[in-house]
């Protein structure tokens, strides 16, 4: 009986950390490889994208672009309200970029060609906090309204989550 107990809470411990694991992904910004340009409109924005979609801790974005004609430069929210390429966080130039996302909050993206994010080459996303779960109910905050940390609609599957482990505890816990 203990040697079931053992194997069944190593089996949940596996599936736990699996599921954790699953979560992350790569994500492609603007969803095609030819996204990361200057947008022919407002609506090609890649904030429009990005105020549609959801990130996560563990997530990273995947920029492909000429990596001898532009960059990615990763800035803070005052270089990305005036385009500052000056003073980046953190610069990219390989072409084949990808940025872990591993905090929750605002990240702001600019390019590094000259003149490129003052005619729209930017993007912001927002990841959520490990508390909140996406249901595809609500869209992304607007980049206008990112103040702090982002907010985001609850949902019961964190919930069922939780639950379904603590009860899969307890019910191993009565084994032993």
């Amino acid at each position: 009986m203990a040697a079931f107990a053992r194997t069944l809470t190593s089996s949940l411990l596996l599936m736990f950390l699996f599921l954790n694991y699953i979560e992350a992904k790569e994500i492609l910004v603007g969803g095609k490889t030819d996204a990361w340009k200057i947008p022919s409109s407002e609506s090609d924005s890649l904030n429009k994208w990005a105020e549609n979609s959801r990130f996560r801790i563990g997530n990273s974005l995947v920029w492909k672009y000429d990596g001898s004609k532009d960059s990615v430069l990763q800035v803070t929210k005052e270089d990305y309200g005036s385009c500052n390429t000056s003073n980046p966080i953190a610069e990219y130039r390989d072409g084949n970029t990808k940025v872990k996302l591993e905090k929750s909050g605002p990240f702001y993206f600019i390019s590094g060609a000259q003149g490129h994010c003052e005619q729209g080459q930017k993007l912001v996303v927002v990841v959520l906090s490990p508390r909140h779960r996406y249901t595809g109910i609500s869209p992304a905050p607007s980049p206008a309204e990112i103040e702090g940390p982002a907010i985001a609609p609850t949902s019961n599957a964190a919930g069922l989550k939780a639950g379904f482990l603590v009860t899969l505890g307890v019910l191993v816990l009565g084994l032993l």
